[in-house]
């Protein structure tokens, strides 16, 4: 009896251990660039990483209502075509910066081919995404060189 319990206080340990570890790989991801910034959250969204998207976004009720969308899409897709999102890879069709602090990039993927655009802010230092753009465009312009 004492050897199960032994045992089962191990195992839950390990459960513990391994749900604080993937806590802390997503509080760990930083983005040095924009360019990186928006790749970390693509892929993410892509993986279904929902807890590091999160993490990679401006933190704004607008922000976390739309991700909650995205969400909520994401995990109704059967098994099948959320690997397919998984295995694609992240195009990068334009990069352009508007000040020191703004970036848009236009990507899409290999899976789904469909171009997006996304809005990157400079915020205390780290690059992070505004979905808002991405849901009402009309708000900021790109404005080419």
């Amino acid at each position: 009896m004492k050897i199960r319990l032994h045992c089962a206080a191990f195992f839950l340990l390990f459960l513990w251990s391994c749900k604080s570890a993937n806590e802390k790989q997503a509080l760990e991801i930083t983005s040095e660039s924009d360019l990186d910034a928006a790749r970390n959250f693509i892929r993410a969204a892509l993986d279904g990483d929902y807890e590091i998207g999160k993490k990679l976004m401006i933190s704004d009720s607008a922000n976390f209502q739309y991700y909650a969308e995205f969400e909520k899409m994401h995990t109704k897709l059967n098994a099948a075509e959320k690997n397919k999102y998984k295995q694609s890879s992240i195009i990068v069709h334009e990069l352009t910066p508007i000040n020191d602090s703004t970036t848009f990039i236009i990507y899409s993927n290999s899976y789904k081919k469909n171009r997006d655009t996304l809005k990157l802010l400079k915020t205390d230092g780290q690059w992070l995404v505004d979905l808002k753009y991405l849901f009402n465009p009309d708000s900021d312009t790109i404005q080419h060189r």
